[in-house]
Protein backbone atom coordinates (compact mmCIF):
# COMPACT_ATOMS: atom_id res chain seq x y z
CA UNK A 1 0.00 0.00 0.00
CA UNK A 2 1.08 3.58 -0.27
CA UNK A 3 2.64 6.24 2.34
CA UNK A 4 1.26 9.01 2.81
CA UNK A 5 1.99 12.10 5.52
CA UNK A 6 0.01 12.80 8.36
CA UNK A 7 0.06 16.15 6.62
CA UNK A 8 -0.22 14.44 2.94
CA UNK A 9 -3.28 12.79 4.15
CA UNK A 10 -5.31 15.84 5.20
CA UNK A 11 -4.63 17.99 1.90
CA UNK A 12 -5.65 15.01 -0.53
CA UNK A 13 -8.69 14.12 1.90
CA UNK A 14 -10.18 18.11 0.99
CA UNK A 15 -8.43 17.45 -2.16
CA UNK A 16 -11.33 14.98 -3.06
CA UNK A 17 -13.93 16.03 -0.81
CA UNK A 18 -13.67 19.61 -2.64
CA UNK A 19 -14.05 18.13 -6.21
CA UNK A 20 -16.90 15.64 -5.12
CA UNK A 21 -18.95 18.24 -3.92
CA UNK A 22 -18.79 22.24 -5.33
CA UNK A 23 -20.29 23.70 -1.83
CA UNK A 24 -17.04 22.42 -0.47
CA UNK A 25 -14.57 25.79 -0.04
CA UNK A 26 -11.19 26.66 2.35
CA UNK A 27 -10.85 29.36 4.42
CA UNK A 28 -7.06 30.24 5.91
CA UNK A 29 -4.43 32.98 6.91
CA UNK A 30 -2.57 30.81 4.89
CA UNK A 31 -1.95 29.89 1.40
CA UNK A 32 -1.97 25.84 0.95
CA UNK A 33 -0.47 25.74 -2.90
CA UNK A 34 -1.68 22.25 -3.70
CA UNK A 35 -5.16 23.27 -3.22
CA UNK A 36 -4.62 26.72 -4.71
CA UNK A 37 -3.83 25.42 -8.17
CA UNK A 38 -6.67 23.13 -8.48
CA UNK A 39 -9.72 24.95 -7.49
CA UNK A 40 -7.71 28.82 -7.47
CA UNK A 41 -9.52 31.91 -5.61
CA UNK A 42 -13.90 31.07 -5.50
CA UNK A 43 -12.65 28.20 -3.19
CA UNK A 44 -9.59 28.56 -1.72
CA UNK A 45 -9.95 31.85 0.19
CA UNK A 46 -6.81 33.16 1.90
CA UNK A 47 -8.27 36.05 4.44
CA UNK A 48 -6.75 38.26 7.15
CA UNK A 49 -5.10 37.18 9.91
CA UNK A 50 -9.02 37.60 11.91
CA UNK A 51 -9.62 34.18 13.13
CA UNK A 52 -13.56 35.80 14.50
CA UNK A 53 -14.13 37.40 11.42
CA UNK A 54 -12.96 33.27 9.95
CA UNK A 55 -15.03 31.55 11.53
CA UNK A 56 -18.39 33.84 12.19
CA UNK A 57 -18.38 33.79 7.83
CA UNK A 58 -17.82 30.04 8.01
CA UNK A 59 -21.13 30.19 10.10
CA UNK A 60 -22.92 32.72 7.72
CA UNK A 61 -21.86 30.53 5.11
CA UNK A 62 -22.70 27.11 6.47
CA UNK A 63 -25.72 28.39 6.90
CA UNK A 64 -26.40 29.30 3.75
CA UNK A 65 -25.72 26.41 1.85
CA UNK A 66 -22.11 26.12 1.82
CA UNK A 67 -19.41 23.19 3.53
CA UNK A 68 -17.03 25.33 4.88
CA UNK A 69 -13.33 24.33 5.56
CA UNK A 70 -12.31 26.91 8.33
CA UNK A 71 -8.31 26.28 9.12
CA UNK A 72 -7.53 27.75 12.18
CA UNK A 73 -4.07 26.47 12.17
CA UNK A 74 -2.63 26.33 15.63
CA UNK A 75 -4.96 26.23 18.06
CA UNK A 76 -4.40 28.97 20.11
CA UNK A 77 -5.56 31.26 17.10
CA UNK A 78 -8.74 30.27 17.99
CA UNK A 79 -9.22 31.29 21.23
CA UNK A 80 -10.11 34.84 19.85
CA UNK A 81 -13.69 32.96 18.14
CA UNK A 82 -14.78 31.58 21.27
CA UNK A 83 -17.88 33.55 21.07
CA UNK A 84 -18.24 32.26 17.33
CA UNK A 85 -17.48 28.91 18.59
CA UNK A 86 -19.09 28.31 22.11
CA UNK A 87 -22.28 30.78 21.66
CA UNK A 88 -22.71 30.29 17.67
CA UNK A 89 -21.58 27.11 15.83
CA UNK A 90 -22.19 25.12 18.91
CA UNK A 91 -25.63 26.33 19.34
CA UNK A 92 -27.35 27.47 16.04
CA UNK A 93 -28.60 24.48 15.29
CA UNK A 94 -30.46 23.90 17.86
CA UNK A 95 -31.53 27.35 18.22
CA UNK A 96 -33.15 27.77 14.56
CA UNK A 97 -35.14 24.53 15.92
CA UNK A 98 -33.38 21.85 13.68
CA UNK A 99 -34.71 23.62 10.81
CA UNK A 100 -31.30 24.31 9.08
CA UNK A 101 -28.22 22.24 9.21
CA UNK A 102 -24.91 24.07 9.79
CA UNK A 103 -22.05 21.60 8.35
CA UNK A 104 -18.86 23.06 8.81
CA UNK A 105 -15.12 22.03 9.67
CA UNK A 106 -13.09 23.42 11.36
CA UNK A 107 -8.90 22.54 12.02
CA UNK A 108 -6.17 23.18 14.44
CA UNK A 109 -2.76 21.61 15.36
CA UNK A 110 -2.48 20.98 19.00
CA UNK A 111 0.21 19.66 21.31
CA UNK A 112 4.32 20.23 22.58
CA UNK A 113 7.64 19.00 20.75
CA UNK A 114 8.11 22.23 18.51
CA UNK A 115 9.77 24.32 21.12
CA UNK A 116 6.82 26.93 20.47
CA UNK A 117 6.40 27.93 24.22
CA UNK A 118 3.63 27.87 25.94
CA UNK A 119 1.00 30.02 23.85
CA UNK A 120 1.21 27.72 20.88
CA UNK A 121 2.07 24.15 22.81
CA UNK A 122 -1.72 23.90 24.04
CA UNK A 123 -3.90 20.86 23.74
CA UNK A 124 -7.27 22.25 24.65
CA UNK A 125 -9.46 20.03 23.16
CA UNK A 126 -11.59 19.30 27.04
CA UNK A 127 -12.78 22.73 26.98
CA UNK A 128 -14.52 22.32 23.98
CA UNK A 129 -15.76 18.86 25.04
CA UNK A 130 -17.70 20.61 27.35
CA UNK A 131 -19.62 22.39 25.08
CA UNK A 132 -22.73 20.55 23.54
CA UNK A 133 -23.15 20.89 20.23
CA UNK A 134 -19.61 19.73 18.43
CA UNK A 135 -18.19 16.83 17.74
CA UNK A 136 -14.51 16.30 17.11
CA UNK A 137 -11.42 14.05 16.76
CA UNK A 138 -7.86 13.54 16.99
CA UNK A 139 -6.30 11.05 14.56
CA UNK A 140 -3.22 9.44 15.20
CA UNK A 141 -1.87 7.78 11.91
CA UNK A 142 -2.44 9.35 7.84
CA UNK A 143 -5.24 5.94 7.39
CA UNK A 144 -7.30 7.67 10.31
CA UNK A 145 -6.38 11.73 9.08
CA UNK A 146 -8.34 10.56 5.57
CA UNK A 147 -11.08 9.09 6.53
CA UNK A 148 -11.96 10.99 9.33
CA UNK A 149 -11.27 14.36 7.85
CA UNK A 150 -14.00 13.35 5.14
CA UNK A 151 -16.44 11.68 7.33
CA UNK A 152 -16.47 15.59 8.93
CA UNK A 153 -16.51 17.51 5.63
CA UNK A 154 -19.81 15.23 4.71
CA UNK A 155 -21.44 15.65 8.48
CA UNK A 156 -24.13 17.91 8.71
CA UNK A 157 -22.93 19.61 11.78
CA UNK A 158 -19.86 21.52 13.49
CA UNK A 159 -16.68 19.18 13.48
CA UNK A 160 -13.46 20.36 15.12
CA UNK A 161 -10.44 18.51 13.55
CA UNK A 162 -7.78 18.49 16.40
CA UNK A 163 -4.64 17.57 14.41
CA UNK A 164 -1.23 16.38 16.44
CA UNK A 165 1.64 18.84 15.23
CA UNK A 166 4.23 16.30 16.09
CA UNK A 167 2.74 14.10 13.37
CA UNK A 168 2.40 16.11 10.23
CA UNK A 169 5.73 14.27 8.91
CA UNK A 170 4.86 10.85 10.19
CA UNK A 171 4.48 8.43 7.09
CA UNK A 172 2.27 5.38 6.65
CA UNK A 173 0.45 3.22 4.60
CA UNK A 174 -2.93 5.30 3.21
CA UNK A 175 -5.85 3.15 1.10
CA UNK A 176 -6.17 4.19 -2.38
CA UNK A 177 -10.10 5.25 -3.33
CA UNK A 178 -12.67 7.11 -1.50
CA UNK A 179 -13.35 5.87 2.31
CA UNK A 180 -14.57 7.28 5.30
CA UNK A 181 -14.22 6.34 9.12
CA UNK A 182 -16.98 6.82 11.01
CA UNK A 183 -17.37 9.03 14.12
CA UNK A 184 -17.53 7.23 17.91
CA UNK A 185 -15.85 3.89 16.51
CA UNK A 186 -11.83 3.88 18.55
CA UNK A 187 -9.26 1.73 16.97
CA UNK A 188 -7.76 -0.86 18.83
CA UNK A 189 -4.61 -0.37 17.50
CA UNK A 190 -2.28 -3.54 19.71
CA UNK A 191 -4.74 -6.32 21.53
CA UNK A 192 -3.51 -7.41 24.85
CA UNK A 193 -4.28 -9.09 28.00
CA UNK A 194 -2.38 -7.22 31.16
CA UNK A 195 -3.39 -3.45 30.96
CA UNK A 196 -5.29 -1.24 28.55
CA UNK A 197 -3.82 1.96 27.62
CA UNK A 198 -5.68 4.52 26.03
CA UNK A 199 -4.01 7.46 24.17
CA UNK A 200 -4.54 10.06 21.88
CA UNK A 201 -2.58 11.14 18.61
CA UNK A 202 1.33 10.77 19.40
CA UNK A 203 0.91 9.18 22.42
CA UNK A 204 -0.52 5.83 20.52
CA UNK A 205 3.04 5.68 19.16
CA UNK A 206 4.71 6.12 22.37
CA UNK A 207 2.13 3.67 24.00
CA UNK A 208 2.65 1.20 21.24
CA UNK A 209 6.79 1.53 21.37
CA UNK A 210 6.18 0.97 25.59
CA UNK A 211 3.76 -1.95 24.68
CA UNK A 212 6.92 -3.56 22.59
CA UNK A 213 8.96 -2.91 25.30
CA UNK A 214 6.96 -4.20 27.89
CA UNK A 215 6.52 -7.61 25.21
CA UNK A 216 10.02 -8.18 26.03
CA UNK A 217 9.11 -9.12 29.93
CA UNK A 218 5.95 -11.10 28.97
CA UNK A 219 3.59 -8.16 29.71
CA UNK A 220 0.76 -8.17 27.42
CA UNK A 221 -0.51 -4.53 27.00
CA UNK A 222 -3.38 -3.61 24.75
CA UNK A 223 -3.54 -0.06 23.01
CA UNK A 224 -6.82 1.30 22.41
CA UNK A 225 -7.07 5.04 20.47
CA UNK A 226 -10.92 6.43 20.67
CA UNK A 227 -10.02 8.69 17.34
CA UNK A 228 -13.24 10.84 17.91
CA UNK A 229 -13.05 12.48 21.20
CA UNK A 230 -17.42 13.43 20.53
CA UNK A 231 -18.60 11.35 20.38
CA UNK A 232 -16.46 8.47 22.27
CA UNK A 233 -16.53 5.16 21.76
CA UNK A 234 -17.18 4.48 25.67
CA UNK A 235 -18.22 0.37 25.09
CA UNK A 236 -14.66 -0.49 23.18
CA UNK A 237 -13.09 1.46 26.15
CA UNK A 238 -14.67 -0.70 28.85
CA UNK A 239 -15.12 -3.63 26.99
CA UNK A 240 -10.94 -3.40 26.87
CA UNK A 241 -10.83 -2.69 30.25
CA UNK A 242 -13.23 -5.86 31.59
CA UNK A 243 -10.82 -7.68 29.83
CA UNK A 244 -7.32 -6.53 30.96
CA UNK A 245 -8.70 -5.46 34.83
CA UNK A 246 -6.15 -2.56 34.54
CA UNK A 247 -6.50 0.93 33.06
CA UNK A 248 -3.33 3.65 31.90
CA UNK A 249 -4.82 6.76 30.11
CA UNK A 250 -2.08 8.83 27.90
CA UNK A 251 -2.61 12.00 27.48
CA UNK A 252 -0.56 15.48 26.30
CA UNK A 253 -3.06 17.45 27.98
CA UNK A 254 -3.27 18.49 31.64
CA UNK A 255 -5.23 15.94 33.88
CA UNK A 256 -7.41 18.44 35.77
CA UNK A 257 -10.91 18.30 33.67
CA UNK A 258 -9.38 16.76 31.05
CA UNK A 259 -9.81 14.03 28.21
CA UNK A 260 -8.05 11.29 30.93
CA UNK A 261 -10.35 12.10 33.81
CA UNK A 262 -13.45 11.47 31.59
CA UNK A 263 -11.95 8.43 30.62
CA UNK A 264 -11.67 7.84 33.75
CA UNK A 265 -14.77 8.69 34.96
CA UNK A 266 -16.70 6.55 32.28
CA UNK A 267 -14.76 3.57 33.60
CA UNK A 268 -15.85 3.83 37.18
CA UNK A 269 -18.72 4.87 36.67
CA UNK A 270 -19.91 1.95 35.07
CA UNK A 271 -20.68 -0.86 37.20
CA UNK A 272 -19.77 -3.92 35.25
CA UNK A 273 -16.00 -2.56 34.50
CA UNK A 274 -15.40 -0.76 37.90
CA UNK A 275 -16.07 -4.78 39.27
CA UNK A 276 -13.41 -5.73 37.22
CA UNK A 277 -10.84 -3.74 37.94
CA UNK A 278 -7.72 -4.68 39.59
CA UNK A 279 -5.78 -1.76 40.14
CA UNK A 280 -6.68 1.89 40.45
CA UNK A 281 -6.77 4.03 36.98
CA UNK A 282 -3.43 5.53 36.23
CA UNK A 283 -3.57 8.87 33.80
CA UNK A 284 -0.15 9.72 32.22
CA UNK A 285 -0.47 13.69 31.38
CA UNK A 286 1.55 16.33 30.68
CA UNK A 287 2.28 18.70 34.07
CA UNK A 288 -0.34 21.00 34.96
CA UNK A 289 1.93 24.02 33.74
CA UNK A 290 2.62 26.42 30.82
CA UNK A 291 4.47 24.73 28.20
CA UNK A 292 8.33 25.87 28.34
CA UNK A 293 10.22 27.67 25.57
CA UNK A 294 13.25 24.98 27.09
CA UNK A 295 13.66 21.29 25.19
CA UNK A 296 14.75 20.68 28.45
CA UNK A 297 11.80 21.57 30.66
CA UNK A 298 9.56 20.91 27.38
CA UNK A 299 10.48 17.37 27.64
CA UNK A 300 9.60 17.36 31.09
CA UNK A 301 6.44 18.13 31.26
CA UNK A 302 5.09 15.97 28.43
CA UNK A 303 4.67 11.95 28.72
CA UNK A 304 6.72 9.71 27.00
CA UNK A 305 6.78 6.63 26.39
CA UNK A 306 8.92 5.89 29.41
CA UNK A 307 6.24 7.70 31.85
CA UNK A 308 4.01 5.12 30.30
CA UNK A 309 6.14 1.99 30.90
CA UNK A 310 6.07 3.56 34.74
CA UNK A 311 2.71 3.78 34.84
CA UNK A 312 2.10 0.41 33.22
CA UNK A 313 4.26 -1.04 36.19
CA UNK A 314 2.57 0.86 38.42
CA UNK A 315 -0.94 -0.79 37.75
CA UNK A 316 0.68 -4.16 38.05
CA UNK A 317 2.10 -4.08 40.99
CA UNK A 318 1.04 -7.19 43.08
CA UNK A 319 -0.52 -8.36 39.84
CA UNK A 320 -2.66 -11.40 39.85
Amino acid sequence: MRELTYNQAALEAIAEEMRRDKRVFYMSTDALPSLWDEFGPERIKVTPIAEAAMTGMGIGAAGSGFRPIVDWRQVTFCFVAMDQIVNQAAKIHYMFGGQVNFPMLFRASVGGGGLVAAQHSQSPYSMFMNVAGLKMFLPSTPADMKGLLKTAIRDNNPVISFESGRLMGLKGPVPEGDYTIPFGVADVKREGSDVTVVALAWLVHEALAAAETLAAEGISVEVVDPRTLVPLDTETIRGSVRKTGRLVIADEAGPTAGFSAEVAALVTEDAATFARLKAPVKRVCALQVPIPYSPVLENAVFPDRNRIVAGIREVLQGRR
